[in-house]
């Protein structure tokens, strides 16, 4: 396919699409294997009433109080909402790179942060109707310590399209869509920082090992993660939108809103409050994204060798 001339080089080339396939493959392995700490770091952002203690037992009272499928409860929303996610981020990375490679000056951490953001914000327009539906499915049911919080009753993903827009208008699935269009910097430092290091261990044509890729996205990840996740805890207020008699529901997530998100935040739980869950979500993200990336790497190697694909992406 590399030798095809400019076809390829383009949008639409089997390259990109490998590598659109095997980053939605590898996220969603890696978050199958690590949900219960995704329900974890959700139950505690949303649920303010929920004392913030360490993850086992976290998980453990929820089991103990639900059952134990109620740690996976909402997984099949999650899972289509991150295949959809991170085929569209890894597609329109991996095209912005393939275009860019074939321009003038080497790969620089500065280039890869762009392309990482302008993917990220084709994606958040995309897809954030279906974080919103899945924020909703994955806390239906709970037990919640706050009881301004009140229960949804959606019988899957279509009811909850239906029931969001017939009860609350279309713009309610683009719940939190200005605190995810700043988080677009998340995975664009989480790629700057993944790519820069892959280059560095990669030198001199040495061969990258699973172990090395599997601590490479791990420590991009934590860096990314830790650096917004406040932010992250005002947009799960925002797409859960469940709020009762204070106004929360239904905003679009305007700047004051946000800021008064944080404002509350604070005056309650303190500044550690914005980071409620972050152990939970440091677990989580951090293990997902390590285990995704090493997916992701050998799903990629393994097709591009049986279909003779030159590789030229990748370094």
């Amino acid at each position: 396919m590399s030798g095809n001339g400019g076809s390829a080089d383009g949008l639409l080339s089997y390259e990109t699409l490998v590598h659109a396939v095997a980053g939605a493959m590898g996220s969603v392995t890696a978050m199958t294997v690590f949900f219960p700490l995704d329900t974890a770091k959700s139950r505690l952002q949303v649920d303010d009433k929920r004392k913030s203690k360490s993850t086992p037992v976290i998980l453990a009272e929820i089991a103990k109080e639900e059952g134990f499928l109620s740690l996976y409860r909402g997984w099949f929303p999650v899972i289509s909402s991150l295949c959809c996610s991170n085929f569209v981020y890894f597609y329109t990375f991996n095209a912005l790179k393939k275009a860019a490679a074939s321009g003038p000056g080497k790969p620089r951490p500065s280039r890869d942060l762009l392309m990482g953001i302008a993917a990220g914000v084709v994606n958040v327009i995309l897809t954030t109707p279906m974080w919103v539906v899945n924020t909703r499915l994955k806390l239906q049911g709970v037990r919640f310590r706050n009881e301004d919080l009140h229960l949804t009753q959606y019988r899957g993903i279509f009811d909850a399209f239906s029931q969001i827009i017939s009860n609350e208008g279309v713009r309610t699935l683009w719940n939190g869509v200005l605190p995810s269009l700043v988080l677009v910097l998340k995975p664009a430092v989480q790629f700057m920082i993944y790519e820069a290091m892959k280059r560095r261990a990669g030198k001199g044509a040495r061969k990258i090992s699973s172990a090395n890729i599997f601590l490479i996205g791990a420590v991009a990840k934590a860096i990314a993660t830790t650096a917004t996740y406040p932010l992250q805890t005002v947009q799960a207020i925002l797409r859960f939108g469940q709020y009762k008699g204070d106004g929360k529901g239904g905003l679009m997530g305007s700047l004051s809103t946000i800021f008064f998100l944080f404002v509350e935040r604070v005056r309650t739980h303190g500044f550690l409050g914005l980071y409620k869950g972050l152990e939970a979500k440091l677990l989580q993200t951090v293990l997902t994204a390590a285990l995704m990336f090493v997916v992701y790497e050998k799903i990629t190697a393994a097709t591009f060798k049986v279909m003779g694909l030159n590789r030229n992406l990748k370094h």
